[in-house]
């Protein structure tokens, strides 16, 4: 408990010298998810590791440590990181290599806190996808817009769709939601196959009316508005607007999951 309160305490500090106010009130609600996994569990966990896979934890925790005092410029993809080695190298230390089995849902939530997000942005670059479907929304709205790559151009002005604008942490934060509302409460099985697929695609659409709304803004010369929307409080709203949506569609998964299915000595009216 007191290796696993210190390795949080230096990531949620890692974490606020990025300057992500977002990934650390993410990183705080996964970590209260995980505690509550593991409270409801205490009392048939098994504590019982060896010696190697207790040594092979300690050398992950030693790296994560060691990492740290790194330069803060390093620190972007390695907060993301850092939770599901973090939770290998405990479970390890904890249990052995049982644990890695006993720990399942709390390290799969914490695979999905930051991982898929850098493996997407290291692979590929999603820009181009939000650039087009932020001009469909605005060619469907009446404007006369034009695509030119990641390039939104109305008349007035334009804006160019980069990776911190193309919807991929939304994405990532709603898919790591979905895994958490998965493994905490239960659901039919097309139900789990969908609600990832559904966060995904709610935090892209959610975006992309955010892009769309700045390539206006730009386009009317407003830069105190468009200001607001792209650094401001205005980019949060959207980012809690998302959640918001998200957490209806996760009430009505729940909802339907819940109900009682007709047998077959039950008949329907």
């Amino acid at each position: 408990m007191g290796l696993s309160g210190l390795l949080v305490s230096i990531l949620l500090t890692l974490t606020w010298r990025t300057d992500e106010v977002d990934h650390l009130g993410m990183t705080i609600l996964f970590c209260l998810a995980i505690a509550t996994l593991i409270q409801e569990r205490k009392e048939t966990l098994i504590f019982k590791s060896s010696v190697l896979p207790t040594i092979l934890g300690f050398l992950l925790v030693a790296w994560l440590l060691l990492y740290s005092l790194s330069t803060p410029e390093a620190y972007s993809d390695f907060v993301r990181i850092y939770p599901f080695v973090a939770g290998i190298g405990l479970a390890l230390i904890a249990s052995g290599f049982n644990g890695l089995r006993q720990f399942w849902k709390e390290l799969t939530i914490l695979f999905f806190l930051g991982i898929p997000r850098v493996i997407v942005s290291s692979t590929i670059d999603i820009s181009p996808i939000t650039a087009k479907f932020s001009s469909f929304l605005l060619w469907y709205g009446g404007f006369e817009v034009t695509l030119d790559g990641v390039f939104i151009r109305l008349p007035g002005g334009a804006v160019e769709v980069y990776e911190g604008c193309s919807g991929l942490e939304s994405m990532s934060y709603l898919l790591g939601l979905s895994v958490i509302t998965l493994m905490m409460f239960p659901m039919l099985n097309i139900k789990r196959i969908l609600l990832p697929l559904v966060a995904i695609a709610t935090g892209f659409f959610v975006n992309g009316i955010r892009v769309s709304l700045m390539a206006v803004l730009a386009a009317s010369q407003n830069k105190p508005a468009f200001d607001y929307w792209h650094e401001g409080d205005g980019s949060m709203l959207f980012a809690v607007g998302a959640v918001l949506i998200f957490g209806f569609i996760c009430f009505f998964f729940m909802k339907q999951s819940s109900k009682p299915s007709l047998t077959d000595d039950q008949s329907s009216i």
